[in-house]
């Protein structure tokens, strides 16, 4: 096929231009009010709920997480310490979403960020599981020494400690639970593929699994201390360590596809070109090229280039087409018009 000529315009384009000609200067010369083709590039609005919630959550999990590696290593109990281990991983993960959500907000209005700053509470999620995967590592190689060489522990007092720290983590969890019911209750305006918050996510699963490994020392504890069975602790502890890195495994996996715009596989790529080309208005109009990447939670950014015999059709009627998708809030368009 061969094209005559081509037309890149962007969809902001409004239908009433402001340009006009400024007196006595070349003829050639406009001056420009630009302000109908511009917008804020905030496309995600935050979550203050999450903020103030993870901030609190750290320091609860931060200030057991002290008692839990102390007490495990008084106690000799490698599923109290590795429980311990696991919530320092959690304090500081937590940590990272919180000053991620803290970031966010503050350079929202920084044009450097071409997208905005959502990424950067995505980007917390991933360095969150990284770390998280360092203490599985650590865990385990603590729970196979404790085999080798096993060591005496006071079960009693490492139970009491085990269950105080399941207490701390269920109040976690329930603040952090609240928030994400806040957050989804104020996104009910945007029922379209309805996304999680990754960074309270993170912080969120965190919680949970710590919750889970506490379930597993007090587990272990409770046989060492009525059926005299020692091995269950570092058992656990290895087991602890599994859950712990099948998790992180995940968190990785869909973060990254965030960070490396890996979003050409979803539902609203597809929207994008029913409602290009399946148009009536835009007659034997085909997309050639097509980018889409997310830039928030519900939100996305398209570049696209058409090809058509269509003369008649312009950015602005590909924007009307485009505009019955909320999520979409950022789309570039390039026309290429057929002889």
């Amino acid at each position: 096929m061969l094209f005559g000529e081509a037309q890149a315009r962007s969809v902001a384009t409004p239908p009433n231009h402001h340009c006009r000609k400024s007196l006595g200067q070349n003829a050639g010369m406009h001056t420009l009010d630009l302000s109908p083709w511009t917008h804020e590039h905030v496309f995600d609005v935050g979550n203050p709920a999450a903020e103030r919630g993870t901030r609190v959550v750290m320091w609860v999990t931060a200030a057991m997480m002290v008692v839990e590696i102390t007490g495990g290593w008084w106690l000799n109990s490698m599923a109290l310490l590795a429980d311990g281990l696991h919530m320092s991983s959690h304090a500081v993960a937590i940590g990272l979403s919180a000053f991620a959500y803290t970031a966010a907000r503050r350079l929202a209005k920084d044009n450097r960020f071409a997208f905005g700053t959502w990424k950067i509470e995505v980007l917390a999620g991933f360095a969150s599981a990284v770390f998280l995967i360092c203490i599985a590592a650590l865990m385990a190689f603590g729970s196979v020494e404790r085999f080798i060489s096993p060591q005496p522990i006071q079960y009693l007092e490492a139970i009491v400690i085990a269950t105080v720290g399941l207490a701390v983590n269920v109040v976690c969890a329930l603040i952090l639970g609240n928030a994400h019911h806040h957050h989804h209750d104020a996104d009910d305006h945007h029922p379209a593929h309805d996304e999680h918050d990754p960074n309270l996510r993170s912080a969120y699963v965190h919680v949970i699994a710590d919750a889970a490994t506490s379930v597993l020392a007090i587990t272990a504890l409770t046989g060492g201390l009525f059926f005299g069975w020692s091995w269950l602790d570092p058992t656990m502890g290895i087991v602890g360590a599994g859950v712990i890195t099948v998790w992180a495994w995940g968190l990785i996996r869909q973060t990254s596809r965030v960070l490396l715009d890996g979003e050409m596989d979803h539902p609203v790529v597809q929207e994008i070109r029913e409602a290009v080309e399946s148009s009536p208005a835009n007659g034997d109009t085909r997309l050639s090229d097509l980018h889409v990447w997310r830039v928030g939670k519900q939100a996305f950014a398209s570049a696209l280039s058409l090809v058509t015999h269509d003369r008649t059709l312009t950015p602005e009627i590909v924007r009307r087409q485009l505009a019955i998708h909320p999520e979409i809030v950022h789309v570039t368009v390039e026309i290429a018009y057929c002889d």
